[in-house]
């Protein structure tokens, strides 16, 4: 199952998040999100564990938890949409400066 880990804090490690998973159970990958230009952390990551129950039991025990002096937001992760469009439904339209009534 892969699992969501939102407000980390920048400083956080994936050696530190595969270690508070490792205590739920098998990780078999952690990443944290980074920004391509900077290269530091955007203050998420996913984990991938390999069982659902063990998954489970490391959000319910991991939601809200501190590490590195952040709670930590731990959820079931979300299938990644194919369309990620960006700002959609920009459109309409403003106009002149007084009103035309």
């Amino acid at each position: 199952m892969n699992i969501y880990i939102g407000n980390l804090s920048f400083d956080s490690t994936e050696e530190q998040l595969r270690q508070a998973f490792e205590g739920y159970g098998e990780v078999t990958s952690v990443n944290i999100i980074k920004d391509k230009y900077t290269g530091q952390s955007r203050g998420f990551a996913f984990v991938e564990m390999s069982g659902q129950e063990e998954a489970a039991a490391a959000i319910s025990g991991l939601n809200g938890q501190d590490l590195n002096g952040r709670a930590l937001n731990v959820n079931e992760a979300r299938a990644r949409t194919e369309n990620r469009g960006g700002g959609g439904g920009r459109g309409g339209g403003g106009g002149g400066r007084g009103r035309s009534w």
